[in-house]
């Protein structure tokens, strides 16, 4: 099999199909059939979530799974769509103006899922993966406990079989327009809600290598084909049309308003998917990359933006089910593609036959895992800061909106990030005789230069025997910057006036270039004050 390869030998195509070997091909298609058991009428689920046609789930199995199984690193992740995703979905259509089943939401969909591929190109272009990926775990648990009671409660309606769909977005509103109709409830609507949920959880629990939405999905279709529930009440989806989906232009027009979605969006997809790809794979397997995660996902969402489908992500339970039934490399995917592809082409008037209360109770067992209580008490005893700042982002999240609440989560994070920077880490290396040795633990920073200039003078004057000559181990700073520069030179003569000589050791070559063009440091270079390591400055000094 011919692949392209980077300039650096990696694989670009297929990569996960090197060194295919002829016994991983039965595993791979009992995975990838297993999958897509699981994924197809998930997928399907999660489409009602941003209350799209079902049939937009289905064609998310399709072409952003083909396009990361060509180019993704992960041997056994399963990529379509997830309840956050779908949710956050929801949430940017809304905040821009589209309403629910109107002519306009598919193309708009569409623009949405090209910028989310977009903004995923971009920040592999510019190398962001690291940079993505510490995105606080707090803001991240937050957010999805967010997104699991918002879309638990927005599906009472269909559970409960009521006849007025609520027209408030958000935990508080759904929830007040659900009890508002509670006196339209089906009772037949409402006993095969309850049924669905609890065979799944059962399954789950005790036959977990059975899909629970495929058995259920099958039931609920025989039921109406032979029991004619849906003559008692029980409302159905709407008919899903055969074929594969057309290539179509994305709608542009509300663009600007979709830019705050769709950025959240982005940073979900990425953190999940990187996430998912970490979390199954084995010791054995090649290395995650997370540049490479971007650049997989922002080609699927790209590629599927053409073609009427959600922004995909890695999802954890359809990904969990493909490893534990034995996926070796994404040939298992391709498999699940070709099985979703058949679906479409031969079984869409079957699937017309899906009640609503059937993809309702696949939603509400999916996101109830997201409501992870036992992590925010383990937390709460463990570390008071992660959990407050999950809490306050779980509660922005149900009342304000899931936006706002991955907006706070970022600033959050960034305060986080720029508070641990400002933090002067410095240690004594050592002491000998009036000569005093300190260690930079994280570097210099334009963020943190001057909060450690002065940790430093603080450190070197509060000696019990005066100190002469300072040793600053500057191995650290691997960026030199004007800010930088300007505050080493200042500490040199705030030191100075004090009759304390400063000595720089190991500072490294790129940023010793840099600092060679100042009158300063050659002046340093000059009078043998530059050092390669803090044992030689120490001999110098003797």
């Amino acid at each position: 099999m011919t692949a392209l390869r980077a300039s650096d030998g990696s694989r670009w195509l297929l990569p996960t199909l090197a060194g295919y070997r002829r016994e991983w091909l039965s595993p791979d298609i009992v995975a990838g059939l297993t999958a897509g058991a699981v994924v197809v009428p998930q997928a399907m689920a999660y489409a009602t979530i941003a209350k799209l046609p079902v049939q937009i789930g289905l064609y998310t199995c399709i072409i952003p799974m083909l396009a990361y199984a060509l180019i993704g690193g992960s041997r056994a992740m399963s990529v379509s769509t997830t309840s956050t995703v779908a949710t956050l979905t929801a949430t940017t259509l809304v905040t821009a103006g589209i309403a629910s089943g109107s002519q306009d939401a598919v193309g708009t969909l569409m623009a949405l899922s090209l910028m989310v591929g977009l903004i995923l190109l971009g920040a592999w272009i510019l190398r962001l993966g690291s940079l993505v990926e510490n995105i606080n775990v707090a803001t991240v648990l937050g957010v999805k406990i967010g997104v699991g009671g918002t879309v638990a409660i927005g599906q009472l309606p269909k559970l409960l079989g009521e006849d007025t769909e609520p027209s408030g977005e958000g935990f508080i509103r759904v929830l007040s327009a659900a009890v508002k109709s509670f006196e339209s409830i089906s009772l037949p609507t409402v006993m095969l809600s309850v049924g669905s949920i609890l065979v799944m959880v059962l399954l789950n629990r005790t036959a977990p290598k059975i899909p629970g939405t495929l058995v259920v999905a099958v039931a609920g279709i025989a039921l109406v084909g032979f029991a004619k529930i849906d003559d008692a009440g029980v409302a159905l989806i709407d008919p899903v049309p055969s074929g594969l989906p057309i290539p179509a232009i994305p709608d542009l027009s509300h663009l600007i308003a979709l830019v705050p979605g769709a950025l959240a969006i982005a940073m979900m997809v990425f953190l999940e998917s990187a996430t998912v790809a970490r979390g199954i794979r084995k010791p054995s397997e090649p290395p995650i990359e997370a540049d490479r995660e971007l650049l997989a996902a922002g080609v699927a969402n790209i590629a599927g933006a053409f073609f009427s489908t959600l922004p995909a992500a890695g999802g954890l339970s359809q990904s969990a089910v493909n490893r534990a039934a034995g996926a070796r490399t994404q040939l298992a995917g391709l498999v699940t593609v070709t099985l979703a592809v058949l679906i479409a082409i031969l079984f869409a008037p079957v699937i017309s036959m899906l009640p609503q209360a059937t993809l309702a109770a696949m939603v509400v067992v999916a996101v109830s895992s997201l409501i992870d209580i036992p992590t925010l008490i383990r937390w709460a005893h463990i570390s008071p800061t992660d959990f407050w700042i999950a809490l306050v982002v779980a509660a922005i999240g149900l009342t304000a909106g899931l936006l706002p609440a991955v907006g706070a989560g970022v600033i959050v994070t960034l305060f986080l990030v720029l508070r641990e920077i400002n933090t002067p880490r410095i240690e004594i290396v050592e002491k000998r005789g009036n000569t005093l040795a300190l260690h930079l633990g994280l570097g210099l920073y334009t963020a943190n230069a001057r909060s450690n200039e002065q940790a430093i003078i603080e450190l070197a004057t509060e000696e019990a025997d005066p100190v002469s000559q300072l040793i600053l181990d500057v191995r650290r700073i691997d960026v030199m910057t004007v800010t930088v520069l300007d505050t080493l030179t200042d500490l040199d003569h705030e030191l100075a006036d004090k009759g304390i000589c400063l000595h720089l050791a190991g500072l490294p070559v790129r940023a010793t270039t840099l600092a060679a063009k100042t009158s300063w440091f050659r002046q340093l270079v000059a009078a043998g004050r530059i050092h390669t390591d803090v044992d030689e400055a120490f001999e110098a000094n003797q």
